[in-house]
């Protein structure tokens, strides 16, 4: 088992990191649906509430504001842009199947992976604190409101 080392995250990307965690937390409640038996008809409400509410504007915050730090050709921005269209077309995919669902959770899970351990860190390096700080001024957090009106993983 390898154990990682928690990353150190500029106060800038952490409210990124934290919308990450409720990303990871979906995929989690895909994946205890299934182990459930929840009808993927349930999830699937869930799933696209949770996009409409949090992930399209993330998307949207990531691309508009902290992948150009990198610069709009980066190999890692392209990468990060072309799973987000992967995600929006997941998403918007009207089945229930559950091969739709389990390939939302396992892409969503990778995506964020990636997000943390490869993408932030980049920016982190070639970033300038004024660059950092404009994004903390950008970038409103709110605390995070779940949809408990099913909670089918519990």
């Amino acid at each position: 088992m390898t154990i990682l080392k928690p990353l150190k995250r500029h106060k800038a990307l952490q409210p990124l990191s934290r919308e990450h965690h409720q990303g990871l937390l979906l995929s989690w409640k895909i994946r205890t649906g299934f182990k459930k038996k929840i009808l993927p008809e349930r999830m699937k409400v869930y799933a696209y509430w949770f996009y409409k509410t949090h992930l399209a504007a993330h998307f949207s915050m990531e691309e508009t504001h902290i992948f150009p730090l990198l610069g709009a050709g980066h190999t890692l921005c392209q990468q990060a842009i072309l799973k987000h269209k992967r995600l929006v077309s997941l998403f918007a995919n009207q089945s229930n199947s559950d091969k739709n669902l389990t390939e939302i959770a396992d892409t969503l899970e990778q995506h964020i992976r990636f997000e943390e351990r490869t993408l932030f860190p980049e920016i982190q390096k070639v970033a300038t604190e004024a660059q950092m700080k404009q994004i903390e001024n950008i970038h409103d957090e709110t605390d995070f409101q779940d949809n408990i009106s099913d909670e089918f993983w519990k």
